[in-house]
């Protein structure tokens, strides 16, 4: 792991250029450097690999750098040395037909989180249990990820009570919540029946489903009725560092990677009452190297 001060923030958000200095030459190192800071597995072997060029893949036979997003298969990297993951909740991609596999960053929670990521194409989308699921998408009646495991369970008591039209209950108190958590997860410290309880109460989220795809091109996918009973949820307050910025999009439209680390960013801090050290930074291993590559390209041709 690349070495971090102990005092230093391990997760800061892409920072607003626009408003952090009116002085184009610090405006243009900021944009260089948006993701410093993040606990991050060494990017040598990316560095050798570059190195080395483009590989052909064994299954395609298309030429790709450090993977191949056709395939799903690493190229000129092993598995052992690249960082792997393990997500507290599993993810879902729907990826829209037309998007480009190449412009894409889903494929990189696929690789880094192979067993809790899937991504299907659109309009291939599962059946889902919408008190357990909820879709990151922003939109009129999102909420907040702080706000999303009341509302899932607000879902699954009106569910119980055969009715969808009930009022939300009043939310845990933050004490109530974290004790909940903690007897949840070592259910060996108090009667099991009961901590089995607590626990569904504090994890009713089983999956979380997100788009790839374009924002230009979401619609078809966001409205498809098989996702319309699902709690939807907005990172309101993250702005995207993507190279590949979408004209006439606000910043705060986030890549999927971006989305996805995000999110279980706010999960682990709001959801499950843990402060956060870097656990999920390596989702962002391949996108923070691309993304120093690309700007080092753009600084050499002048453009920043």
């Amino acid at each position: 792991m690349s070495s971090l001060d102990q005092n230093q923030r391990l997760h800061p958000s892409c920072r607003d250029k626009t408003t952090v200095s009116s002085d184009s030459s610090d405006t243009c190192e900021l944009a260089k450097q948006p993701l410093q800071g993040l606990k991050l597995a060494s990017h040598a072997v990316l560095e050798k690999a570059q190195e080395r060029g483009r590989l052909k893949c064994s299954k395609c036979g298309g030429s790709r750098m450090f993977f191949c997003y056709t395939c799903c298969s690493l190229l000129g990297v092993s598995l052992q040395e690249i960082p792997l993951i393990t997500l507290p909740v599993k993810i879902d991609i729907i990826k829209h037909p037309n998007e480009t596999d190449g412009k894409s960053t889903a494929i990189h929670a696929k690789i880094l989180a192979p067993s809790d990521v899937t991504i299907y194409t659109y309009p291939c989308i599962p059946d889902y249990e919408k008190d357990e699921v909820v879709l990151v998408f922003p939109g009129p009646g999102a909420v907040s990820v702080q706000d999303m495991m009341q509302c899932l369970r607000d879902m699954t008591e009106s569910r119980s009570h055969g009715s969808s039209d009930e009022p939300c209950i009043k939310r845990l108190k933050s004490e109530e919540v974290q004790g909940a958590t903690h007897t949840a997860k070592n259910p060996e410290s108090g009667n099991p029946d009961e901590a089995k309880g607590l626990e569904s109460r504090v994890y009713p989220l089983q999956r979380v489903v997100f788009i790839d795809s374009t924002w230009n091109q979401t619609n078809k996918i966001s409205t498809d009725e098989r996702l319309q009973d699902l709690l939807r949820v907005e990172l309101k307050t993250r702005k995207t560092c993507f190279w590949r910025h979408q004209k006439g999009k606000p910043d705060t439209y986030l890549a999927t990677i971006e989305a996805i680390y995000y999110f279980l960013n706010d999960f682990h801090v709001h959801c499950l009452s843990q402060e956060y050290k870097g656990e999920y930074d390596n989702l962002l291993f391949f996108y923070s190297y691309l993304h120093s590559v690309v700007n080092k390209a753009k600084t050499a041709a002048g453009k920043c």
